[in-house]
């Protein structure tokens, strides 16, 4: 009934319903596939790196639709073993028929922890494992175990690095989300003092968990947007850097990082940024003849389905050109989810004016 992924015990029941199930349905799919920079950089990584699959077996985990497997045959290679835990397989089975490579794409229904293939090894590894800010999900526990138990010695990863970016922003979802977390509590006094009137029940020993249940949703919960170079108020840094060749589950399980950033613009630091890259590089015996990135940075034009990630403080603090803001950003993985994470960062700005914030704590989800 349970295994275990990074030390905590996962009830196969409650991850499906809770996460295999939303990539059964043909319109989550879409999304994904609707992604250009998304298609784009994983097309180029495969077509303009033909050398890493020709005449060679890919295990694609967690193939979804069955793009990567697709695309994977069509490059030539002699073997395609296609993985997917929902029964988004069936429609993988018919869209490489459809397209000709059903005779390579062989696609198996079950999670890669489950499932065996007729091989001892393969040449590559190919996934689409990224989640939110790249950990959100946990699929890269499933890459890692696919990695340790069928990839060869001088096999190849796609992709095969990765890195996080953390970066000071201003926006102006800060009033926009207090002001919803303020209508709601509004809405629970007026909802509460009906109840009573109608009704004789008096709610108000539930008007605090109500609050908090609200202050976590609204204020500490992250946010999913698409920002503007121009929101970013400061040179974004690197938190945590993966080789997907050796990562380890203890690797991933937390990211802890520092980091201290110099302000631009006399304007308002609200809030911090998460979003993420990945690299096809091959490796040091067999480099790839093209490397391609996929990116997820604030753009005006290459936004994605995986957008950033926002932390919001509340309230903003003011500042002056040439502040500096440091501190750390911790990522653990939520007690009750493993997919979900918990996010703390702790800052201090230090001001050349007349204000000054001490050190603060401030804690987050990521949902």
């Amino acid at each position: 009934m349970e295994s275990v992924r990074g030390g905590a015990p996962v009830d196969k029941a409650v991850d499906f319903a809770n996460y295999f199930c939303t990539y059964s349905y043909l319109y989550h799919q879409k999304d994904m596939l609707s992604d250009r920079v998304r298609m784009d950089a994983y097309h180029s990584a495969v077509f303009k790196n033909k050398r890493h699959f020709q005449g060679k077996t890919v295990l694609d985990v967690g193939t979804g639709s069955g793009i990567l497997a697709i695309w994977s045959a069509q490059a030539g290679a002699k073997k395609v073993y296609a993985v997917e835990a929902t029964n988004m397989a069936r429609h993988a089975r018919s869209l490489a028929s459809a397209n000709g490579v059903s005779h390579i794409v062989e696609v198996i229904e079950g999670s890669i922890e489950d499932v065996s293939i007729p091989e001892k090894a393969v040449d590559v590894i190919i996934s689409e494992w990224m989640g939110y800010f790249l950990v959100r999900e946990s699929m890269f526990d499933s890459v890692i175990y696919a990695r340790d138990r069928w990839l060869k010695p001088s096999g190849l990863m796609y992709p095969s690095h990765a890195r996080m970016w953390f970066a000071p922003i201003k926006t102006k979802l800060v009033e926009q989300k207090n002001q919803e977390y303020q209508k709601s509590l509004a809405d629970w006094s007026y909802f509460s003092q009906e109840l009573n009137e109608a009704y004789g029940v008096d709610m108000s020993t539930l008007t605090m968990p109500y609050h908090e249940e609200q202050k976590k949703y609204y204020l500490q919960t992250s946010l999913w947007s698409n920002l503007y170079p121009g929101q970013v108020i400061g040179d974004p840094v690197v938190v945590k850097e993966i080789d997907c060749s050796n990562a380890t589950l203890q690797d991933i399980a937390a990211v802890k990082s520092r980091f201290s950033f110099t302000l631009s613009g006399s304007d308002r630091l609200c809030g911090f940024a998460g979003w993420f890259d990945v690299h096809f590089r091959g490796n040091a015996s067999n480099p790839a003849d093209k490397e391609v990135e996929l990116t997820t940075s604030p753009s005006d034009t290459d936004t994605t389905h995986w957008g950033q990630q926002v932390f919001l403080l509340q309230p903003p603090l003011v500042i002056e050109d040439g502040d500096v803001v440091q501190g750390s950003i911790e990522i653990t993985r939520s007690k009750d989810n493993h997919r979900l994470m918990d996010v703390k960062i702790t800052h201090e700005l230090r001001s050349s004016g007349e204000q000054f914030y001490p050190a603060t704590v401030c804690n987050f989800f990521i949902e």
